[in-house]
């Protein structure tokens, strides 16, 4: 099967089939990915929560985000993947942000970059976009600038808000965005950029009516534990199962249970014999 494109999500959206995609950070979610169907998968800022242990996103380098995009490539190789900037890798500069978009694609093969901001950015995804590569915009809450909203709330919610909200997606498509993810605003707020604005648009923690939904991975599974967002919908409880596989495996090795006879190796018949005269 070829692999989903830019084209492809336009398609999408023009039949109003949802797209949906997930965060991942590692060969074997990604292998999940491609095998459940997932259109998208976004190699997120969010590994410096979810795989790192930081208690932001702000710690996050380059590097490490190159290094996971190249696994999750290979892992989903059909599937459409977007590598997340992290802090400081576009902020500082036109020719830094073209410089670090470009080292996604040429390094981890990824299909588009997401860089958060809305009008405050938009040189810089004109920048990213005129250099030829595919920009996914990112307004509402933005965690790298999470300081500057007050921390992880919600945006959008007065009408003032709102406005402002709808002034970034509009400014971000303008400048040359080719999809745009809106994070944690009301729905009314999310319907009414998706009918204005002609790319994709795409939930997280911002209802329905778009054009897709995204989730970080860890909390879907329910492998994070520090906190699950209100927006997050559990489908299932990784930590549980891996913890209570942990447990038994500690009880079976303390009461000499593990190994088994079935998880060892046999001498040749009459070797054991040879070996314990060779060693006197």
């Amino acid at each position: 099967m070829p692999r989903k494109s830019l084209l492809d999500l336009y398609r999408m959206k023009e039949k109003g089939e949802k797209i949906a995609w997930l965060t991942s950070y590692d060969f074997p979610t990604a292998q999940f990915a491609q095998a459940a169907g997932l259109d998208m998968i976004l190699v997120g800022d969010s590994l410096g929560m979810c795989v790192y242990g930081y208690n932001g996103t702000v710690p996050v380098t380059m590097d490490q985000c190159l290094r996971h995009s190249e696994a999750v490539r290979r892992g989903a190789p059909d599937v459409f993947v977007v590598g997340d900037m992290p802090f400081l890798s576009y902020q500082t500069s036109d020719s830094d942000a073209v410089y670090n978009a470009g080292r996604f694609l040429k390094e981890a093969d990824v299909d588009a970059i997401k860089l958060e901001g809305g009008v405050r950015i938009v040189d810089r995804v004109k920048a990213i976009s005129d250099a030829g590569i595919v920009v996914c915009g990112h307004i509402g809450l933005t965690p790298q600038s999470s300081g500057q909203l007050g921390g992880h709330k919600a945006q959008g919610r007065t009408a003032e808000a709102a406005k402002l909200t709808v002034e970034d997606a509009v400014a971000v498509e303008k400048a040359g965005a080719r999809l745009l993810l809106v994070e944690a605003v009301p729905p009314e707020v999310t319907a009414y950029i998706t009918k204005t604005l002609t790319i994709p648009v795409l939930s997280i923690g911002a209802g329905l009516p778009c054009d897709g939904q995204l989730l970080i991975v860890s909390d879907m599974i329910g492998q994070f534990q520090a906190f699950t967002p209100k927006f997050v919908k559990k489908y299932s409880n990784v930590a549980e199962v891996i913890t209570n596989a942990m447990k038994e495996y500690v009880k079976e090795v303390k009461e000499s249970k593990f190994p088994a006879d079935e998880h060892t190796y046999k001498m040749i018949e009459g070797e054991e014999a040879k070996f314990l005269k060779l060693m006197g």
